[in-house]
């Protein structure tokens, strides 16, 4: 099913892909009920729903009754829970159990798609929200149940296969923000712009601590250290950039790295692959369309 959402606006500063810096644009707010998980009974098993959003969207905060799996046909997005923010695209989307409450931002000419399992008829891929890879088995299987006519065996067998197929990815494009009073400041800095030059020592000087008590500190509330948290959020920005038709080369230097080869090698410790794989993947997933 196609969603042309056409909802209110207003003129915003907010950011649309994390680390983006703000810019005054009308920006569609979207007010969503919160429901516990399985308090309203659905009729199905799996139901889905698509949408290209015509401008800047911004989902505030929400829960559905059902368990969620979010993947895009085009471009990026994100979804935020609690600290954490993930990153979506065509090629990796996100489980989000039913009752989670989340945010979502998708930028105008994205094209989502959404996939809703009842929990009384489907199994919880996860008690967490996880990564999901969206392969082009899973991605077939999810629009077939679109098809209405389909037969109740066929859908059923379809929905069975889904359910299969359905696996966590090795991989996940997430940033936690922490909220230690000492990083806070070093976080909001490098999210506003992911190509902020300053080092680890460099920050060390600035607030007045040693090298070693930031990185303990990154370490105990994000579960890396800085270079490696620095790492994740400039690879959520590149991904941003790179489903927008941005070059490899150009990608590297927004960023600021010292060349293409060295975000290359950032870029795979992140998603296991390089930026011209994952480039060629995003386009043959949107391609498949």
């Amino acid at each position: 099913m196609r969603l042309e959402w056409h909802a209110g606006t207003e003129a915003t500063g907010v950011a649309m892909n994390i680390g983006q810096k703000p810019a005054r644009r009308a920006v569609d707010h979207r007010a969503l009920p919160v429901f516990e998980a399985g308090a309203v009974e659905v009729p199905y098993v799996i139901s889905g729903m698509d949408e290209i959003v015509s401008q800047d969207t911004f989902w505030e905060p929400h829960a559905h009754p059902t368990h969620e799996l979010l993947w895009n046909l085009r471009g990026a997005s994100t979804a935020t829970i609690g600290a954490r923010t993930w990153t979506i695209t065509p090629a990796v989307g996100l489980w989000i159990p039913a009752g989670t409450v989340h945010t979502g931002q998708a930028a105008a000419g994205t094209w989502y798609r959404a996939a809703q399992f009842g929990v009384h008829a489907a199994p919880s891929l996860s008690d967490v929200p996880v990564a999901v890879e969206v392969t082009t088995l899973l991605r077939c299987l999810l629009e077939r149940l679109d098809d209405e006519s389909l037969p109740a065996d066929s859908r059923e067998l379809t929905e069975r296969l889904v359910l299969d197929v359905l696996a966590p990815s090795p991989h996940e494009l997430l940033v936690q923000r922490p909220e230690h009073r000492l990083l806070a400041p070093i976080a909001d800095a490098l999210l506003a712009d992911p190509a902020d030059r300053r080092t680890l020592s460099d920050w060390a000087r600035q607030c007045g601590v040693s090298p070693r008590t930031i990185t303990r500190a990154f370490a105990a509330e994000t579960g890396l250290n800085f270079s490696r948290w620095q790492s994740a959020v400039r690879t959520q920005r590149a991904v941003m950039l790179l489903t927008r038709g941005g070059t490899v080369e150009e990608t590297a230097a927004r960023l600021g790295y010292s060349s293409a080869s060295a975000f290359g090698v950032a870029f795979r410790r992140v998603t296991g692959q390089t930026p011209g794989s994952f480039t060629v993947r995003q386009g043959q997933a949107t391609a498949d369309r």
